[in-house]
């Protein structure tokens, strides 16, 4: 027993930093690992929606450090490194879950200060988050990074262009990034979660019944698989579904 009430879970005593954390898949991957014995580090915007979730990290006993951020102050995501190094020393895994759609919209429409926004959140801070974690991962006897992608990143679908381009760039970056560390404990890879029962995905799909759509809690098994130290994988881009039917 870990702490004398409950058996040790597959993350006890692993370390997770993960982002957009107070609401959707980042808040349902949070208590995932929470449950299973991992301390979280959860980034959002919103303090109310991140007490909450520490609420529920609570209530099922594990523990949470909660840090309300902007993804965009990049100044804060380099301060956030030697924050984690000082009380830590080092970091086992990071979560790159936030994002923004941005519009939908014919390409040559789109505002040049949305275009950058969503490019900031979606695929320059992650690359910040590596910048600043790397060491950290470094000092992990099994680092392991995961980013969420989309299908679009890969399809060129008309009207997602801001989003899609984010994508595809986040996915390059992961797999140099994995190709960087062959040789070191790191694993990085990216998930595409496919149509889930998100805010996002009902700002794109307004119409849509949600409940025809997998829950998030659904998607963390996935996640929980890819932070295991015994997953060795690297360089992947896993679609859930076929995960899913693999299994």
């Amino acid at each position: 027993m870990a702490d004398g009430s409950r058996p040790a879970g597959r993350l006890e005593a692993r370390l997770a930093v993960i982002t957009g954390a107070s609401r959707g898949i980042g808040r349902s991957v949070a208590r995932a690992f929470a449950k299973e014995g991992a301390h979280t580090i959860l980034i959002a915007r919103t303090v109310g929606g991140l007490e909450e979730v520490d609420d529920e990290i609570k209530s099922l006993g594990g523990h949470a450090t909660l840090v309300p951020l902007d993804l965009t102050d990049f100044a804060a995501l380099d301060r956030l490194g030697a924050q984690i190094n000082e009380r830590w020393g080092k970091l086992d895994i990071l979560v790159g879950n936030a994002a923004i759609l941005g519009t939908l919209s014919p390409l040559a429409h789109i505002d040049p200060k949305e275009w950058q926004q969503v490019l900031d959140v979606n695929l320059t801070a992650n690359w910040r988050l590596i910048r600043s974690l790397d060491p950290l991962l470094r000092q992990s006897k099994a680092g392991r990074v995961i980013f969420v992608s989309s299908g679009v990143a890969k399809t060129h679908k008309a009207y997602w262009s801001t989003y899609a381009v984010s994508k595809a760039a986040l996915e390059a970056v992961a797999g140099i990034y994995a190709a960087e560390n062959q040789k070191t404990h790191i694993c990085c890879n990216v998930i595409n979660p496919g149509a889930t029962r998100t805010g996002m995905r009902a700002q794109a799909m307004p119409g849509e019944d949600p409940e025809t759509q997998p829950h998030p809690d659904d998607i963390a098994s996935l996640f929980l698989e890819l932070a295991d130290a015994a997953y060795t994988g690297t360089g992947q881009v896993i679609n859930f579904r076929d995960w899913i039917e693999s299994r």
